[in-house]
């Protein structure tokens, strides 16, 4: 009878791992946004990702975006800039930005709710027309 409810555990918390390593992550984001018209969605292929300021072209800012990645379980890799550089695309289209510039990354640490996590963030602009 005790083999029989070892077994039983045994399985649901290897079911669980199992589960767990198959997990890709979650993000957490947040945009602060200026008091621009709102604009159409864009495509997140199209948006720049410039860590220092764009100095070529003249831009509007549409707000500021703030992205975390995490890892759910130790099994799944370390987030990357570049997860968190797709983060901060995916917030910058909704918003309808061009680009996303001045961004700055945080340093991969594990927290109370993941095995890691990766901070980045930066200012969603639109480039105005000539």
């Amino acid at each position: 009878m005790n083999y029989t409810i070892l077994l039983r555990a045994l399985t649901a918390v290897s079911a669980l791992m199992l589960l767990g390593a198959c997990a890709e992550g979650w993000a957490t984001s947040s945009v602060a946004k200026t008091g621009e018209a709102p604009r159409a969605a864009r495509p997140a292929a199209q948006i720049e990702i410039v860590e220092g300021d764009v100095t070529d072209r003249p831009y509007k800012s549409l707000g500021d975006v703030s992205v975390t990645v995490n890892k759910v379980t130790i099994f799944n890799a370390d987030p990357t800039r570049e997860m968190v550089n797709q983060r901060l695309r995916n917030e910058a289209a909704k918003i309808g930005a061009d680009a996303v510039i001045l961004v700055r990354y945080g340093t991969v640490g594990i927290g109370v709710m993941s095995w890691g996590s990766l901070d980045g963030k930066g200012r969603a602009i639109v480039y105005e027309k000539k």
